[in-house]
């Protein structure tokens, strides 16, 4: 359940222009979590790594439950993707701060994703809203 709570507010935050736009009242819960942005990117980014790792391990599940298969490597790759964005500030200062090369690739990384930030954070919202109702039946 946490998951998904998480996997939602960090959604919500790598959509948050998209939202605004269509929800401007939705400014102020945008406000309340933003402040913790880059530990939520850094938990997403952490929880989407294991859940791809496992879901490659897993791989034989394909077979028998495609459609679980797929939401487990769909929800890795929403917090991955997601996580990345919003903890990149954090990822580099504990991660790549001593390595300017790998600080330069994390960067045209990021900048790569920035142009699909917005859509990655609708799916990360629900991929997580999906999470919490598959795990709560």
């Amino acid at each position: 359940m946490l998951g998904g709570l998480i996997t939602i507010a960090g959604g919500i935050l790598a959509a948050s222009g998209f939202i605004i736009k269509r929800l401007p009242n939705a400014q102020s819960v945008i406000d309340k979590i933003a402040p913790y942005q880059g530990w939520i990117g850094m938990v997403m980014f952490g929880w989407g790594v294991w859940e791809v790792l496992h879901s490659v391990l897993g791989l034989s599940l394909l077979a028998t439950h495609p459609l679980s298969w797929a939401f487990w490597m769909l929800s890795g790759v929403a917090d991955l993707l997601v996580g990345f964005l919003l903890g990149f500030g954090l990822i580099t200062h504990y991660a790549l701060g001593k390595n300017p090369a790998a600080m330069e690739k994390g960067q045209r990384i990021r900048s790569t994703l920035m142009g699909i930030q917005a859509p990655l954070g609708v799916l990360a919202v629900a991929m997580g809203v999906l999470y919490i109702v598959f795990h709560a039946a």
